[in-house]
């Protein structure tokens, strides 16, 4: 067997595409810590975890529109499940390093709530930094159950209920988009502060939530031609 061959066969296997989507998400976590080496290490390490998450999820989005557009890439559709294996996975640990780095396992800090020193009682602070976390929350909750039940016997019990809890994926994105921009675009932002240096990363994010919208809208337009081509009459 020569050695292409060879490496068919470990694309062709489910432990070859965990090893592979492992190494993808080491190199992608290196090209984030260097991006973000300067900030703190609890920062520095939520941020990796978080934008290579969003990476992987974003990949799962686009291979099965891709395939309806593309159909040499229908033999990349079992990728998705490895994929958003890991883009759970990882949003659990930069979940994990916030609450212990941040928020410090107080629940209350989590939703934009910090302890007034006049009062020594909860106050809202952050509106818009509560309703990101629990979006967050939210999605991260949600993305457990995709990761749960992305399994051959998960498939075979749920049967028909399987599909409909997969397309689930297209609200976790969107929640996960909604979350990811508040803190990429607006956080930082205050009325009496000056505003921050622009994160990096605004123009790249931007740039892959509007190409996995180009391609999911593309594929759903070849699939309403195939259907109706389908039933024109002969």
């Amino acid at each position: 067997m020569g050695f292409s061959q060879n490496i068919r066969s470990v694309f062709k296997h489910w432990w070859g595409r965990h090893l592979i989507v492992i190494g993808f998400s080491i190199v992608c976590g290196y090209g984030f810590w260097l991006i973000h080496n300067t900030w703190v290490p609890m920062h520095l390490w939520n941020r990796v975890f978080g934008d290579t998450s969003v990476v992987l999820l974003a990949l799962t989005m686009v291979i099965g529109p891709g395939a309806r557009i593309w159909p040499k890439l229908q033999a990349s559709k079992p990728w998705r499940r490895e994929l958003g294996i890991y883009a759970v996975i990882l949003a659990s640990v930069h979940l994990i390093i916030l609450f212990d780095g941040w928020f410090k396992w107080d629940l209350m800090v989590l939703v934009g709530y910090v302890v007034h020193p006049a009062f020594n009682d909860y106050v809202l602070d952050r509106h818009g930094l509560g309703l990101a976390n629990i979006l967050g929350v939210v999605a991260l909750l949600y993305g457990l159950v995709l990761m749960l039940t992305s399994n051959d016997l998960s498939q075979t019990v749920l049967r028909s209920t399987w599909k409909f809890v997969q397309l689930g994926s297209y609200t976790l994105w969107a929640l996960v988009v909604v979350h990811t921009g508040y803190f990429l675009y607006l956080h930082f932002v205050h009325y009496h502060r000056p505003d921050p240096e622009p994160n990096v990363l605004q123009w790249p994010f931007a740039g892959l939530v509007g190409l996995v919208l180009i391609i999911q809208f593309v594929a759903t337009l070849r699939t309403w031609k195939n259907r109706q081509e389908s039933r024109a009459p002969s």
